[in-house]
Formats: C-alpha cells, sequence, structure tokens
C-alpha cells in the first residue's frame, strides 16, 4: 500500500488534459522514485464536495500518510524534500532551489496564466501582454547563462518552471531560444513523459468509464 495519495479530478474535458496540476505531483514522485496511488473527486462536484481538504475547491491535494496538504507548489516542496532527489541537501542549494519555485509560481504563473485566460477570451493584445513579455524576457536572461535554475543540476525549481513554461501560448509567445530549449529538454526526461502519459491514459479511462455508465 501506498502512503502517498495524489488526488486529482475523476474527468476533465480535453483542452486541460495534460496540464492539470496532479501532473506536477505525479512527476516529482516518478523523478524521485515514490511510489504513489492517485485517488479522485468528482468533475459535477468539483467546487464544493472536499472544501475540508481544500478550501478553493481545487486540484491536486496530497496525502503522506497522516499529513495532508493542498497547493501544487506546497507538495511539491514536500515530495522533493522526502526524495531527495530534486532538493539539494547543502543549506545554500535548497535557498536557491526553493527561491525559483516560489518564483515560478509568484513571478511568471501569477502573470502568465491570467494573461492565457485573456487571450482564451479573446482578448490577444491585453492589458497584461507587456508584463508577460517583461518577465519572460528577465528570465530568458537567466537561461541563457546556465542550464539549471539551481545548486547546478535539476531541481524541484526546474521541474516547477518547465511546468509553468510549457503552455503552447507560452512557448510561442517570442523569440527565447534559450527558454524554448530549456523546456524542450526538460520535458524530454523519462520522468515527465510518463507522468504525462499516465495523466492522458487516466482520462482517457475516464472517458469510456463514462460511455459504459451511459450505455448501461
Amino acid at each position: 500500500m501506498n502512503d502517498l495519495t495524489i488526488w486529482t479530478l475523476d474527468w476533465v474535458p480535453e483542452g486541460p488534459r495534460g496540464f492539470v496540476r496532479d501532473l506536477r505531483l505525479r512527476w516529482a514522485c516518478e523523478e524521485a522514485g515514490l511510489p504513489y496511488a492517485v485517488r479522485t473527486i468528482r468533475f459535477e462536484d468539483r467546487e464544493t464536495n472536499h472544501l475540508d481538504r481544500q478550501p478553493f475547491g481545487q486540484v491536486p491535494y496530497l496525502d503522506d500518510g497522516g499529513l495532508k496538504m493542498f497547493e501544487s507548489g506546497a507538495a511539491l516542496l514536500h515530495l522533493a524534500r522526502k526524495g531527495g532527489r530534486l532538493m539539494p541537501s547543502d543549506p545554500a542549494g535548497e535557498a536557491e532551489a526553493v527561491q525559483w519555485t516560489i518564483a515560478a509560481l509568484n513571478s511568471v504563473e501569477m502573470v502568465s496564466v491570467p494573461w492565457w485566460f485573456l487571450r482564451m477570451s479573446g482578448q490577444e493584445d491585453n492589458a497584461l501582454t507587456g508584463w508577460v513579455e517583461k518577465r519572460l524576457g528577465q528570465l530568458e536572461a537567466v537561461l541563457g547563462e546556465r542550464e539549471w535554475l539551481a545548486a547546478g543540476r535539476f531541481t524541484v525549481a526546474d521541474l516547477l518552471m518547465a511546468d509553468v513554461l510549457r503552455l503552447p501560448a507560452v512557448r510561442a509567445f517570442g523569440d527565447r531560444p534559450a527558454t524554448e530549449a530549456y523546456v524542450a529538454r526538460i520535458t524530454d526526461r523519462p520522468a515527465f513523459r510518463k507522468a504525462h502519459a499516465d495523466q492522458i491514459a487516466f482520462y482517457a479511462a475516464a472517458d469510456a468509464a463514462r460511455a459504459g455508465q451511459g450505455a448501461a
């Protein structure tokens, strides 16, 4: 029996597949060699049926024995420390990995996701475009000078930053060769490819189950 359980939605439409954020936790477990199970909450009741575990009605959340966590960033830091492979053991390396993990969430994703939603709603050139361009340009300068964000090796910071940057709209925005090479290199890792394929297969199986229920 696995102590680690990742909770996610039992089904999602095709558009979000491959990007639902339980993928981040799956990927971290694959990188760290941590066995895990996946359990689900109902898509139809997603905003009301697990508020005791996730007060904003989101996924993923994590069980690790008696420890329960929500927010993908917090869960990633926990898994990185638990598995050891994704978090440097020295204080300076750990601090660098943590700061870049938080930067992925607060300085990049905080800007890129709202910008992407506005574009999805038809506002191609919206009020956040300049901000996104600036943030991605700043990151391009960093990635042009180093292979990894922290400690001279792949860490949880790279896992999260690459996941933030791999949105097709973000990858296609502007000319940033260092960033594109970084995302391509990291998403070619076997652990990412397995986690991604597993999530896609998970929702394909959910489609089949729903079809069977409809035919019953």
